[in-house]
């Protein structure tokens, strides 16, 4: 019986470090949590005023993409550019929206013939972006973001 006892008081204090709750830091917690991150996608892509809430996240991001390439061309046909040579060039343009749904355009890579045409191609399309509708910045996680995206422009000018 004693020795009964005995091997039970052992058992219990050795089983006692079971029971232990190991602590973990918040630091540790978010390191785990970024590195679940998908850092390259977004909740919500940025979007114009103008564009229904209620679509689907990819018909946001086409609505968005086709309303600043709309606009973009409009204005471009508004300036009435005179050419000598006909062009047709796709124009790669990387823009940026702030985390205030400000948009900049940050580079475009344009084909040497349409400079030579058109020098003022940037310029022009730097002013296409003066008088856009308001746009909604892109959504991480419940929180506003900048992001970046690539957008190609078809210039046809005959």
């Amino acid at each position: 019986m004693k020795h009964a006892i005995v091997f039970l008081l052992v058992l219990m204090l050795s089983s006692c470090e079971y029971f232990n709750v190991k602590k973990t830091s918040s630091e540790a917690i978010l390191n785990e949590e970024l590195k679940t991150f998908n850092w390259n996608d977004v909740d919500e892509y940025p979007n114009f005023s103008i564009c229904d809430e209620s679509a689907s996240k990819a018909e946001r991001q086409m609505c968005f993409q086709n309303t600043l390439t709309h606009h973009i061309t409009n204005f471009l046909q508004n300036e009435g550019i005179i050419v000598s040579q006909d062009i047709n060039d796709t124009i790669l343009l990387e823009f940026q929206v702030s985390k205030t749904g400000d948009l900049s355009l940050m580079s475009s890579s344009v084909d040497s013939l349409t400079v030579d045409e058109i020098p003022n191609i940037e310029d022009l399309l730097n002013q296409s972006l003066t008088d856009l509708p308001e746009i909604f910045p892109a959504i991480k996680r419940g929180q506003q973001v900048t992001t970046e995206f690539k957008l190609p422009l078809i210039i046809r000018v005959n």
